[in-house]
C-alpha cells in the first residue's frame, strides 16, 4: 500500500477491523519509511449480474424484487418471513454461485418455483400464475392437474 505522504509502497498494519455495516474493513497502517500513520479500506469485489428480461433489455440484479414477489404469493400463508428470508437468499446464492454475468428471468423465476414448491403449495401455485402467465382456465388447470400428479406421486 503506498504511502499518502513520501509515497513509499511498504506499510505496516497496526489495527484492523470491519465497519458498522460489515461491507467494508477498515485498517490502521503505519508507512516504514517516514513513520506516519494513514487509514485505508478494503472492500470485496463484485461483478455485476444482469437480468435478461423477457424482451431483451438488461437490467442489474434485484434481490429485492424477488423477495416482493415471494412476499406478494405467500401472503395470507403460514409462511414466516424467516423462511421467506432463506428461500430468497438461497435464490441469490444460486445465481452468484452460477457465476453467470448474464441470466435470464426465467431462470430466476423457476428457481423461486422450485424453492416455493417445498415451501407452501399454495404460494407456489399463486407464484406460477404470475410468472407463467396463463393465457386461459385451460391452461391454468392443466398446470395444476400435473402439479396434483406430482404431489400424489410423493
Amino acid at each position: 500500500m503506498k504511502c499518502i505522504y513520501c509515497g513509499h509502497t511498504e506499510s505496516k498494519v497496526i489495527d484492523s477491523r470491519a465497519t458498522d455495516d460489515f461491507t467494508k474493513i477498515r485498517r490502521r497502517r503505519e508507512c516504514l519509511s517516514c513513520g506516519r500513520r494513514f487509514t485505508t479500506y478494503e472492500v470485496i469485489e463484485t461483478t455485476p449480474i444482469l437480468v435478461i428480461k423477457n424482451d431483451g433489455t438488461r437490467q442489474p440484479f434485484d434481490r429485492e424484487k424477488i423477495e416482493s414477489g415471494v412476499i406478494k404469493a405467500c401472503e395470507k400463508r403460514p409462511v414466516s418471513v424467516s423462511d421467506i428470508e432463506a428461500l430468497v437468499s438461497s435464490v441469490e446464492k444460486k445465481i452468484v454461485n452460477s457465476m453467470e454475468q448474464e441470466i435470464p428471468s426465467s431462470k430466476i423465476g423457476e428457481l423461486v418455483m422450485a424453492e416455493l414448491k417445498g415451501l407452501d403449495e399454495v404460494a407456489y401455485i399463486r407464484f406460477a400464475s404470475v410468472y407463467r402467465q396463463f393465457g386461459d382456465l385451460s391452461t391454468f388447470t392443466k398446470f395444476i392437474n400435473e402439479f396434483e400428479k406430482m404431489i400424489n406421486k410423493k
